[in-house]
């Protein structure tokens, strides 16, 4: 059995907007990550994916719920040391490359700055030698470090997040969205680096995106939010091959092929949350529909999906 890096029990993030609005970006998600393997997290804009990554990392204090990185609860009050420690295991790739790098630093300051907060190198000669393996790693050159954010492209300033994020060596990287603002030819690029960064170093992600097919070639389990909750959780494969709830499988009819002629005749699945007329005592929860496989539903859906299995 593989080893559990993190644990997200009941996860809640809930944002007062004045009273007596509250917002519920992430209402009482439950997973887990397992050591070595890329947690795919999908959902339309606003389903509150971004904001789950963000609360498992603490750039948000969690509302209600537990957080537990290698068993360790990573809310609640922490020494700045310990929260020096945690902030090395767990790094984050930003979805916007252009906002995520400070225009007035070089890339060399910019990779280096993490290698400065944890002391990571004993003089400057060995912070630049740590810089220049670091471009390197991410197919740029020793050359750019005395450059400026400006000087790149969008891939290229996306490959700095990641040299940046690898410099304290973490465990763990949240990946939000980032190849959203790419063209399609360097999406793959960067999709590609990091599943070689992946296979060198052992690295676990939580990438988080809405491009389902490219989630699929990166993911080995996906996880699907709709308004706050997680509603599906399967392995990649089994989530494309045998959706089940109504959300997924709209989401999945909207993935275009490459195929005029199919796109022409194909049928999306529009999704309408009152499909499924919930009674006041129905209970729903995340229920284990086959080996691995979890969907956000009552008993009586538990039974209809189990029979569709079957068959």
């Amino acid at each position: 059995m593989p080893e559990k890096l993190l644990e997200i029990k009941n996860l809640k993030q809930y944002f007062n907007v004045g009273k007596p609005n509250m917002v519920k970006a992430v209402d009482g998600v439950t997973f887990d990550i397992y050591k070595g393997e890329t947690l795919g997290l999908v959902g339309e804009s606003g389903c509150g994916k971004s904001t789950t990554g963000r609360t498992i990392i603490r750039l948000y204090d969690a509302t209600e719920g537990e957080v537990l990185f290698k068993g360790e609860n990573v809310h609640g009050k922490k020494s700045p040391k310990e929260l020096k420690k945690f902030n090395r295991k767990m790094q984050m790739i930003f979805q916007d490359p252009y906002a995520s790098l400070n225009p007035r630093m070089t890339v060399a300051d910019i990779i280096a700055e993490g290698i400065d907060i944890h002391g990571l190198a004993k003089n400057k000669q060995e912070r630049m030698q740590r810089v220049y393996e670091l471009l390197e790693t991410v197919g740029l050159n020793k050359e750019h470090a005395n450059r400026y954010p400006h000087e790149f492209s969008g891939g290229q300033r996306q490959r700095i997040g990641i040299a940046r994020a690898l410099a304290v060596e973490p465990e763990f990287i949240i990946a939000d969205e980032p190849i959203s603002a790419l063209d399609v030819s360097i999406q793959a690029q960067v999709v590609n680096l990091l599943k070689k960064l992946q296979r060198e170093k052992g690295l676990t992600y939580l990438f988080i995106a809405h491009d389902l097919s490219m989630v699929k070639y990166i993911s080995d389990r996906i996880g699907v939010m709709y308004f706050g909750k997680l509603v599906e959780l399967a392995p990649a494969n089994e989530l494309y091959k045998n959706p089940m709830h109504p959300y997924t499988k709209s989401l999945l009819s909207a993935i275009p092929l490459p195929d005029p002629e199919t796109e022409r005749t194909r049928r999306r699945i529009p999704y309408d949350p009152r499909v499924h007329n919930y009674s006041d005592d129905e209970q729903l929860k995340m229920r284990e529909i086959s080996p691995g496989h979890f969907v956000y539903c009552s008993e009586k859906e538990f039974a209809q999906y189990k029979a569709q299995i079957k068959k």
